[in-house]
């Protein structure tokens, strides 16, 4: 059975409240498409303005982060309950500025990803390696590294339901993007590593996205990839563009 593209907007610090529902409401008729799974994922203060204005709509509401303990004393954090009861679906996690800015670790990526399917929201799991890294040829390694940890304790039924998105740090917010073949030879090797941990069906079903400034431009020819299953998209997420990467056929 062909995996059904899934293309999010991680929408990153930006957008007021009000800002959000005009952009949905903007976007609505633009990403109406049974061919992909749309999603929002939006900053905290925006999640709910943005579920009631999709409301009707093929769009899903996500979060950019949520913390790993049900509730307590985590001054600025955001528990699972409190997405779901909002109604949100999907959740990224591991995002590269996270890792970078915020302290997250492979670790700390694997206890949010195993509290997300507690709570039964689809995490977004990132990974991805530094332009160092990619000169120094250890890649795969980087990620396969980061994928075994994200998915530890994850069971196959819940890993088939995951996605995960590869976006390699030196194409993000750049203009710089993967070759398609770079970008289609690592989501191959994200595969073959779920495969391994789990199984061929598993890996299979599993879908992996790219991302690292997709555009209306490159998104055919990357989501035509056997391996790229849609797209984790920043800036063109913000703009009516969204609607042709969503419509990329």
């Amino acid at each position: 059975m062909a995996r059904k593209k899934i293309i999010a907007g991680n929408w990153k610090m930006n957008m007021t409240p009000s800002q959000a529902v005009e952009l949905i409401n903007t976007l609505k008729p633009l990403v109406a498409t049974e061919d992909a799974d749309v999603v929002f994922c939006v900053p905290a203060i925006d999640i709910i303005p943005a579920i009631e204005a999709a409301k009707g709509s093929n769009i899903e509401i996500g979060a950019e982060n949520m913390y790993y303990e049900e509730k307590g004393a985590y001054t600025g954090e955001i528990a699972p309950d409190m997405l779901t009861d909002a109604g949100v679906k999907y959740v990224i996690i591991g995002h590269s500025e996270r890792r970078e800015y915020f302290a997250e670790t492979n670790e700390t990526v694997n206890k949010k990803v195993l509290k997300a399917f507690a709570h039964g929201i689809t995490p977004i799991v990132c990974c991805g390696e530094s332009l160092t890294q990619r000169e120094q040829g250890i890649t795969i390694d980087w990620i396969r590294q980061q994928i075994k940890i994200a998915f530890l304790g994850v069971s196959a039924e819940q890993a088939k339901t995951a996605v995960i998105a590869y976006e390699p740090i030196w194409a993000i917010g750049t203009g710089k993007t993967a070759t398609t073949e770079q970008a289609q030879e690592v989501c191959a090797a994200i595969r073959v590593c779920i495969g391994e941990m789990y199984d061929e069906a598993t890996a299979e079903a599993i879908r992996i996205q790219y991302g690292g400034s997709v555009n209306a431009a490159t998104a055919a020819e990357l989501f035509a990839q056997p391996d790229i299953d849609g797209g984790l998209v920043g800036g063109a997420a913000l703009k009516p563009d969204f609607g042709k990467i969503v419509n990329y056929k």
